[in-house]
């Protein structure tokens, strides 16, 4: 590991990358980084210092890749793993999920948040089911096709359980490359068409090795986000390009207004009502509609605001009503899996 210096070791004079000049200003650096550079030393990093992630291990299957990535999606990994685990022990393929009840995916989802993930997870395994065999595609473009699929997950995925070299872009990624190239502190909340091209343009070439320094610099500079270059406390003495960084040559400038996120809001919103609503369907009661509003451990919430979220869930198919009587989509037996943790009082988990 490269010890963090006070001024650049190994840069050059010329101007940044094209895509890194475009959007707001750049700070007045003087330099950029040698790509290549960056990559060798951040990918020698990630190989000493890399998170024991059961779906980094060489015997992942493409599936629990894809499941991984599903989760890991405005989750943090300390509340995935668990519940990645049993997902796998229980539906170990994509056509174990297909033919599960939706109650009890929702109940094994437990409190992961935004359970239409889960939803979306066994309409996607369905359509592997019935398009590509009960396997996983490795084309991005086929599972751009899937549904609840996304760009990033689509690239994630062939990129991780494939080795092809696809342009893999998440929050943590878009922050190296925003301070390593372009001096900016944060990205910003957008995803812009700059810093799109800016990835492109820092992918290494793959004619020499077929894509494995590609799929390693993807892997590499989103664990080095995720743990070293973080948002808000980033370990720049850890840091193996330290003294490559076009931001600390700036001096390390604060992010401007446009680059600042704010955090996600939890108490009084929506969000918190419809997970104490899933929290109480996930224990397997079927509830009279009035009783179940009524019996929020959220005071604070109004009746309008409670009646609103639940018709919002009932929309959404994460709760199904007959006569009055809310249950989880097709009911829940007592033999279905409660993980556990989950009761009628824990509400923390978004929906």
């Amino acid at each position: 590991m490269t010890p963090a210096a006070e001024s650049p070791a190994s840069a050059t004079p010329a101007s940044p990358p094209a895509a890194a000049r475009d959007g707001s200003v750049r700070p007045d650096v003087g330099f950029t980084p040698e790509p290549t550079l960056v990559h060798d030393r951040v990918i020698e990093w990630f190989e000493d210092n890399a998170r024991p992630l059961p779906w980094r291990e060489p015997g992942c299957t493409p599936w629990g890749v894809l499941v991984s990535e599903i989760m890991l999606q405005q989750t943090p990994v300390v509340r995935v793993l668990p519940r990645w685990e049993f997902w796998m022990k229980r539906w170990p393929r994509p056509a174990d999920l297909a033919a599960a009840p939706t109650a009890e995916i929702l109940t094994a989802w437990d409190r992961l948040g935004y359970p239409r993930r889960a939803l979306r997870l066994q309409a996607a395994a369905a359509a592997m089911v019935e398009r590509h065999g009960g396997k996983v595609p490795s084309a991005a473009t086929e599972l751009r096709a899937l549904p609840g699929v996304g760009e990033y997950t689509a690239a994630a995925v062939a990129c991780f359980a494939f080795q092809e070299p696809e342009v893999v872009v998440d929050t943590n990624i878009r922050r190296v490359h925003a301070r390593a190239f372009t001096g900016h502190a944060l990205p910003g909340k957008t995803y812009t068409s700059a810093q799109r091209r800016l990835a492109q343009e820092l992918m290494p070439t793959t004619d020499h090795d077929g894509g494995a320094t590609a799929c390693a610099w993807n892997a590499s500079a989103m664990e080095l986000g995720a743990l070293i270059c973080t948002a808000r406390a980033p370990q720049c003495q850890s840091c193996p390009v330290a003294d490559l960084c076009a931001w600390r040559a700036a001096g390390s400038p604060p992010p401007t207004a446009e680059q600042q996120t704010r955090g996600q809001a939890w108490a009084g919103t929506d969000r918190q009502v419809r997970g104490a609503i899933m929290a109480v369907l996930r224990t397997g009661q079927t509830v009279e509609r009035t009783e179940l509003l009524a019996g929020l451990a959220l005071p604070e919430a109004a009746e309008e605001q409670r009646s609103r979220c639940l018709d919002s869930l009932l929309r959404d198919g994460l709760a199904a009503a007959d006569e009055g009587l809310i249950s989880l989509p097709g009911g829940l037996g007592a033999s279905a899996p409660v993980l556990a943790g989950t009761a009628a009082r824990d509400s923390a988990g978004s929906a």
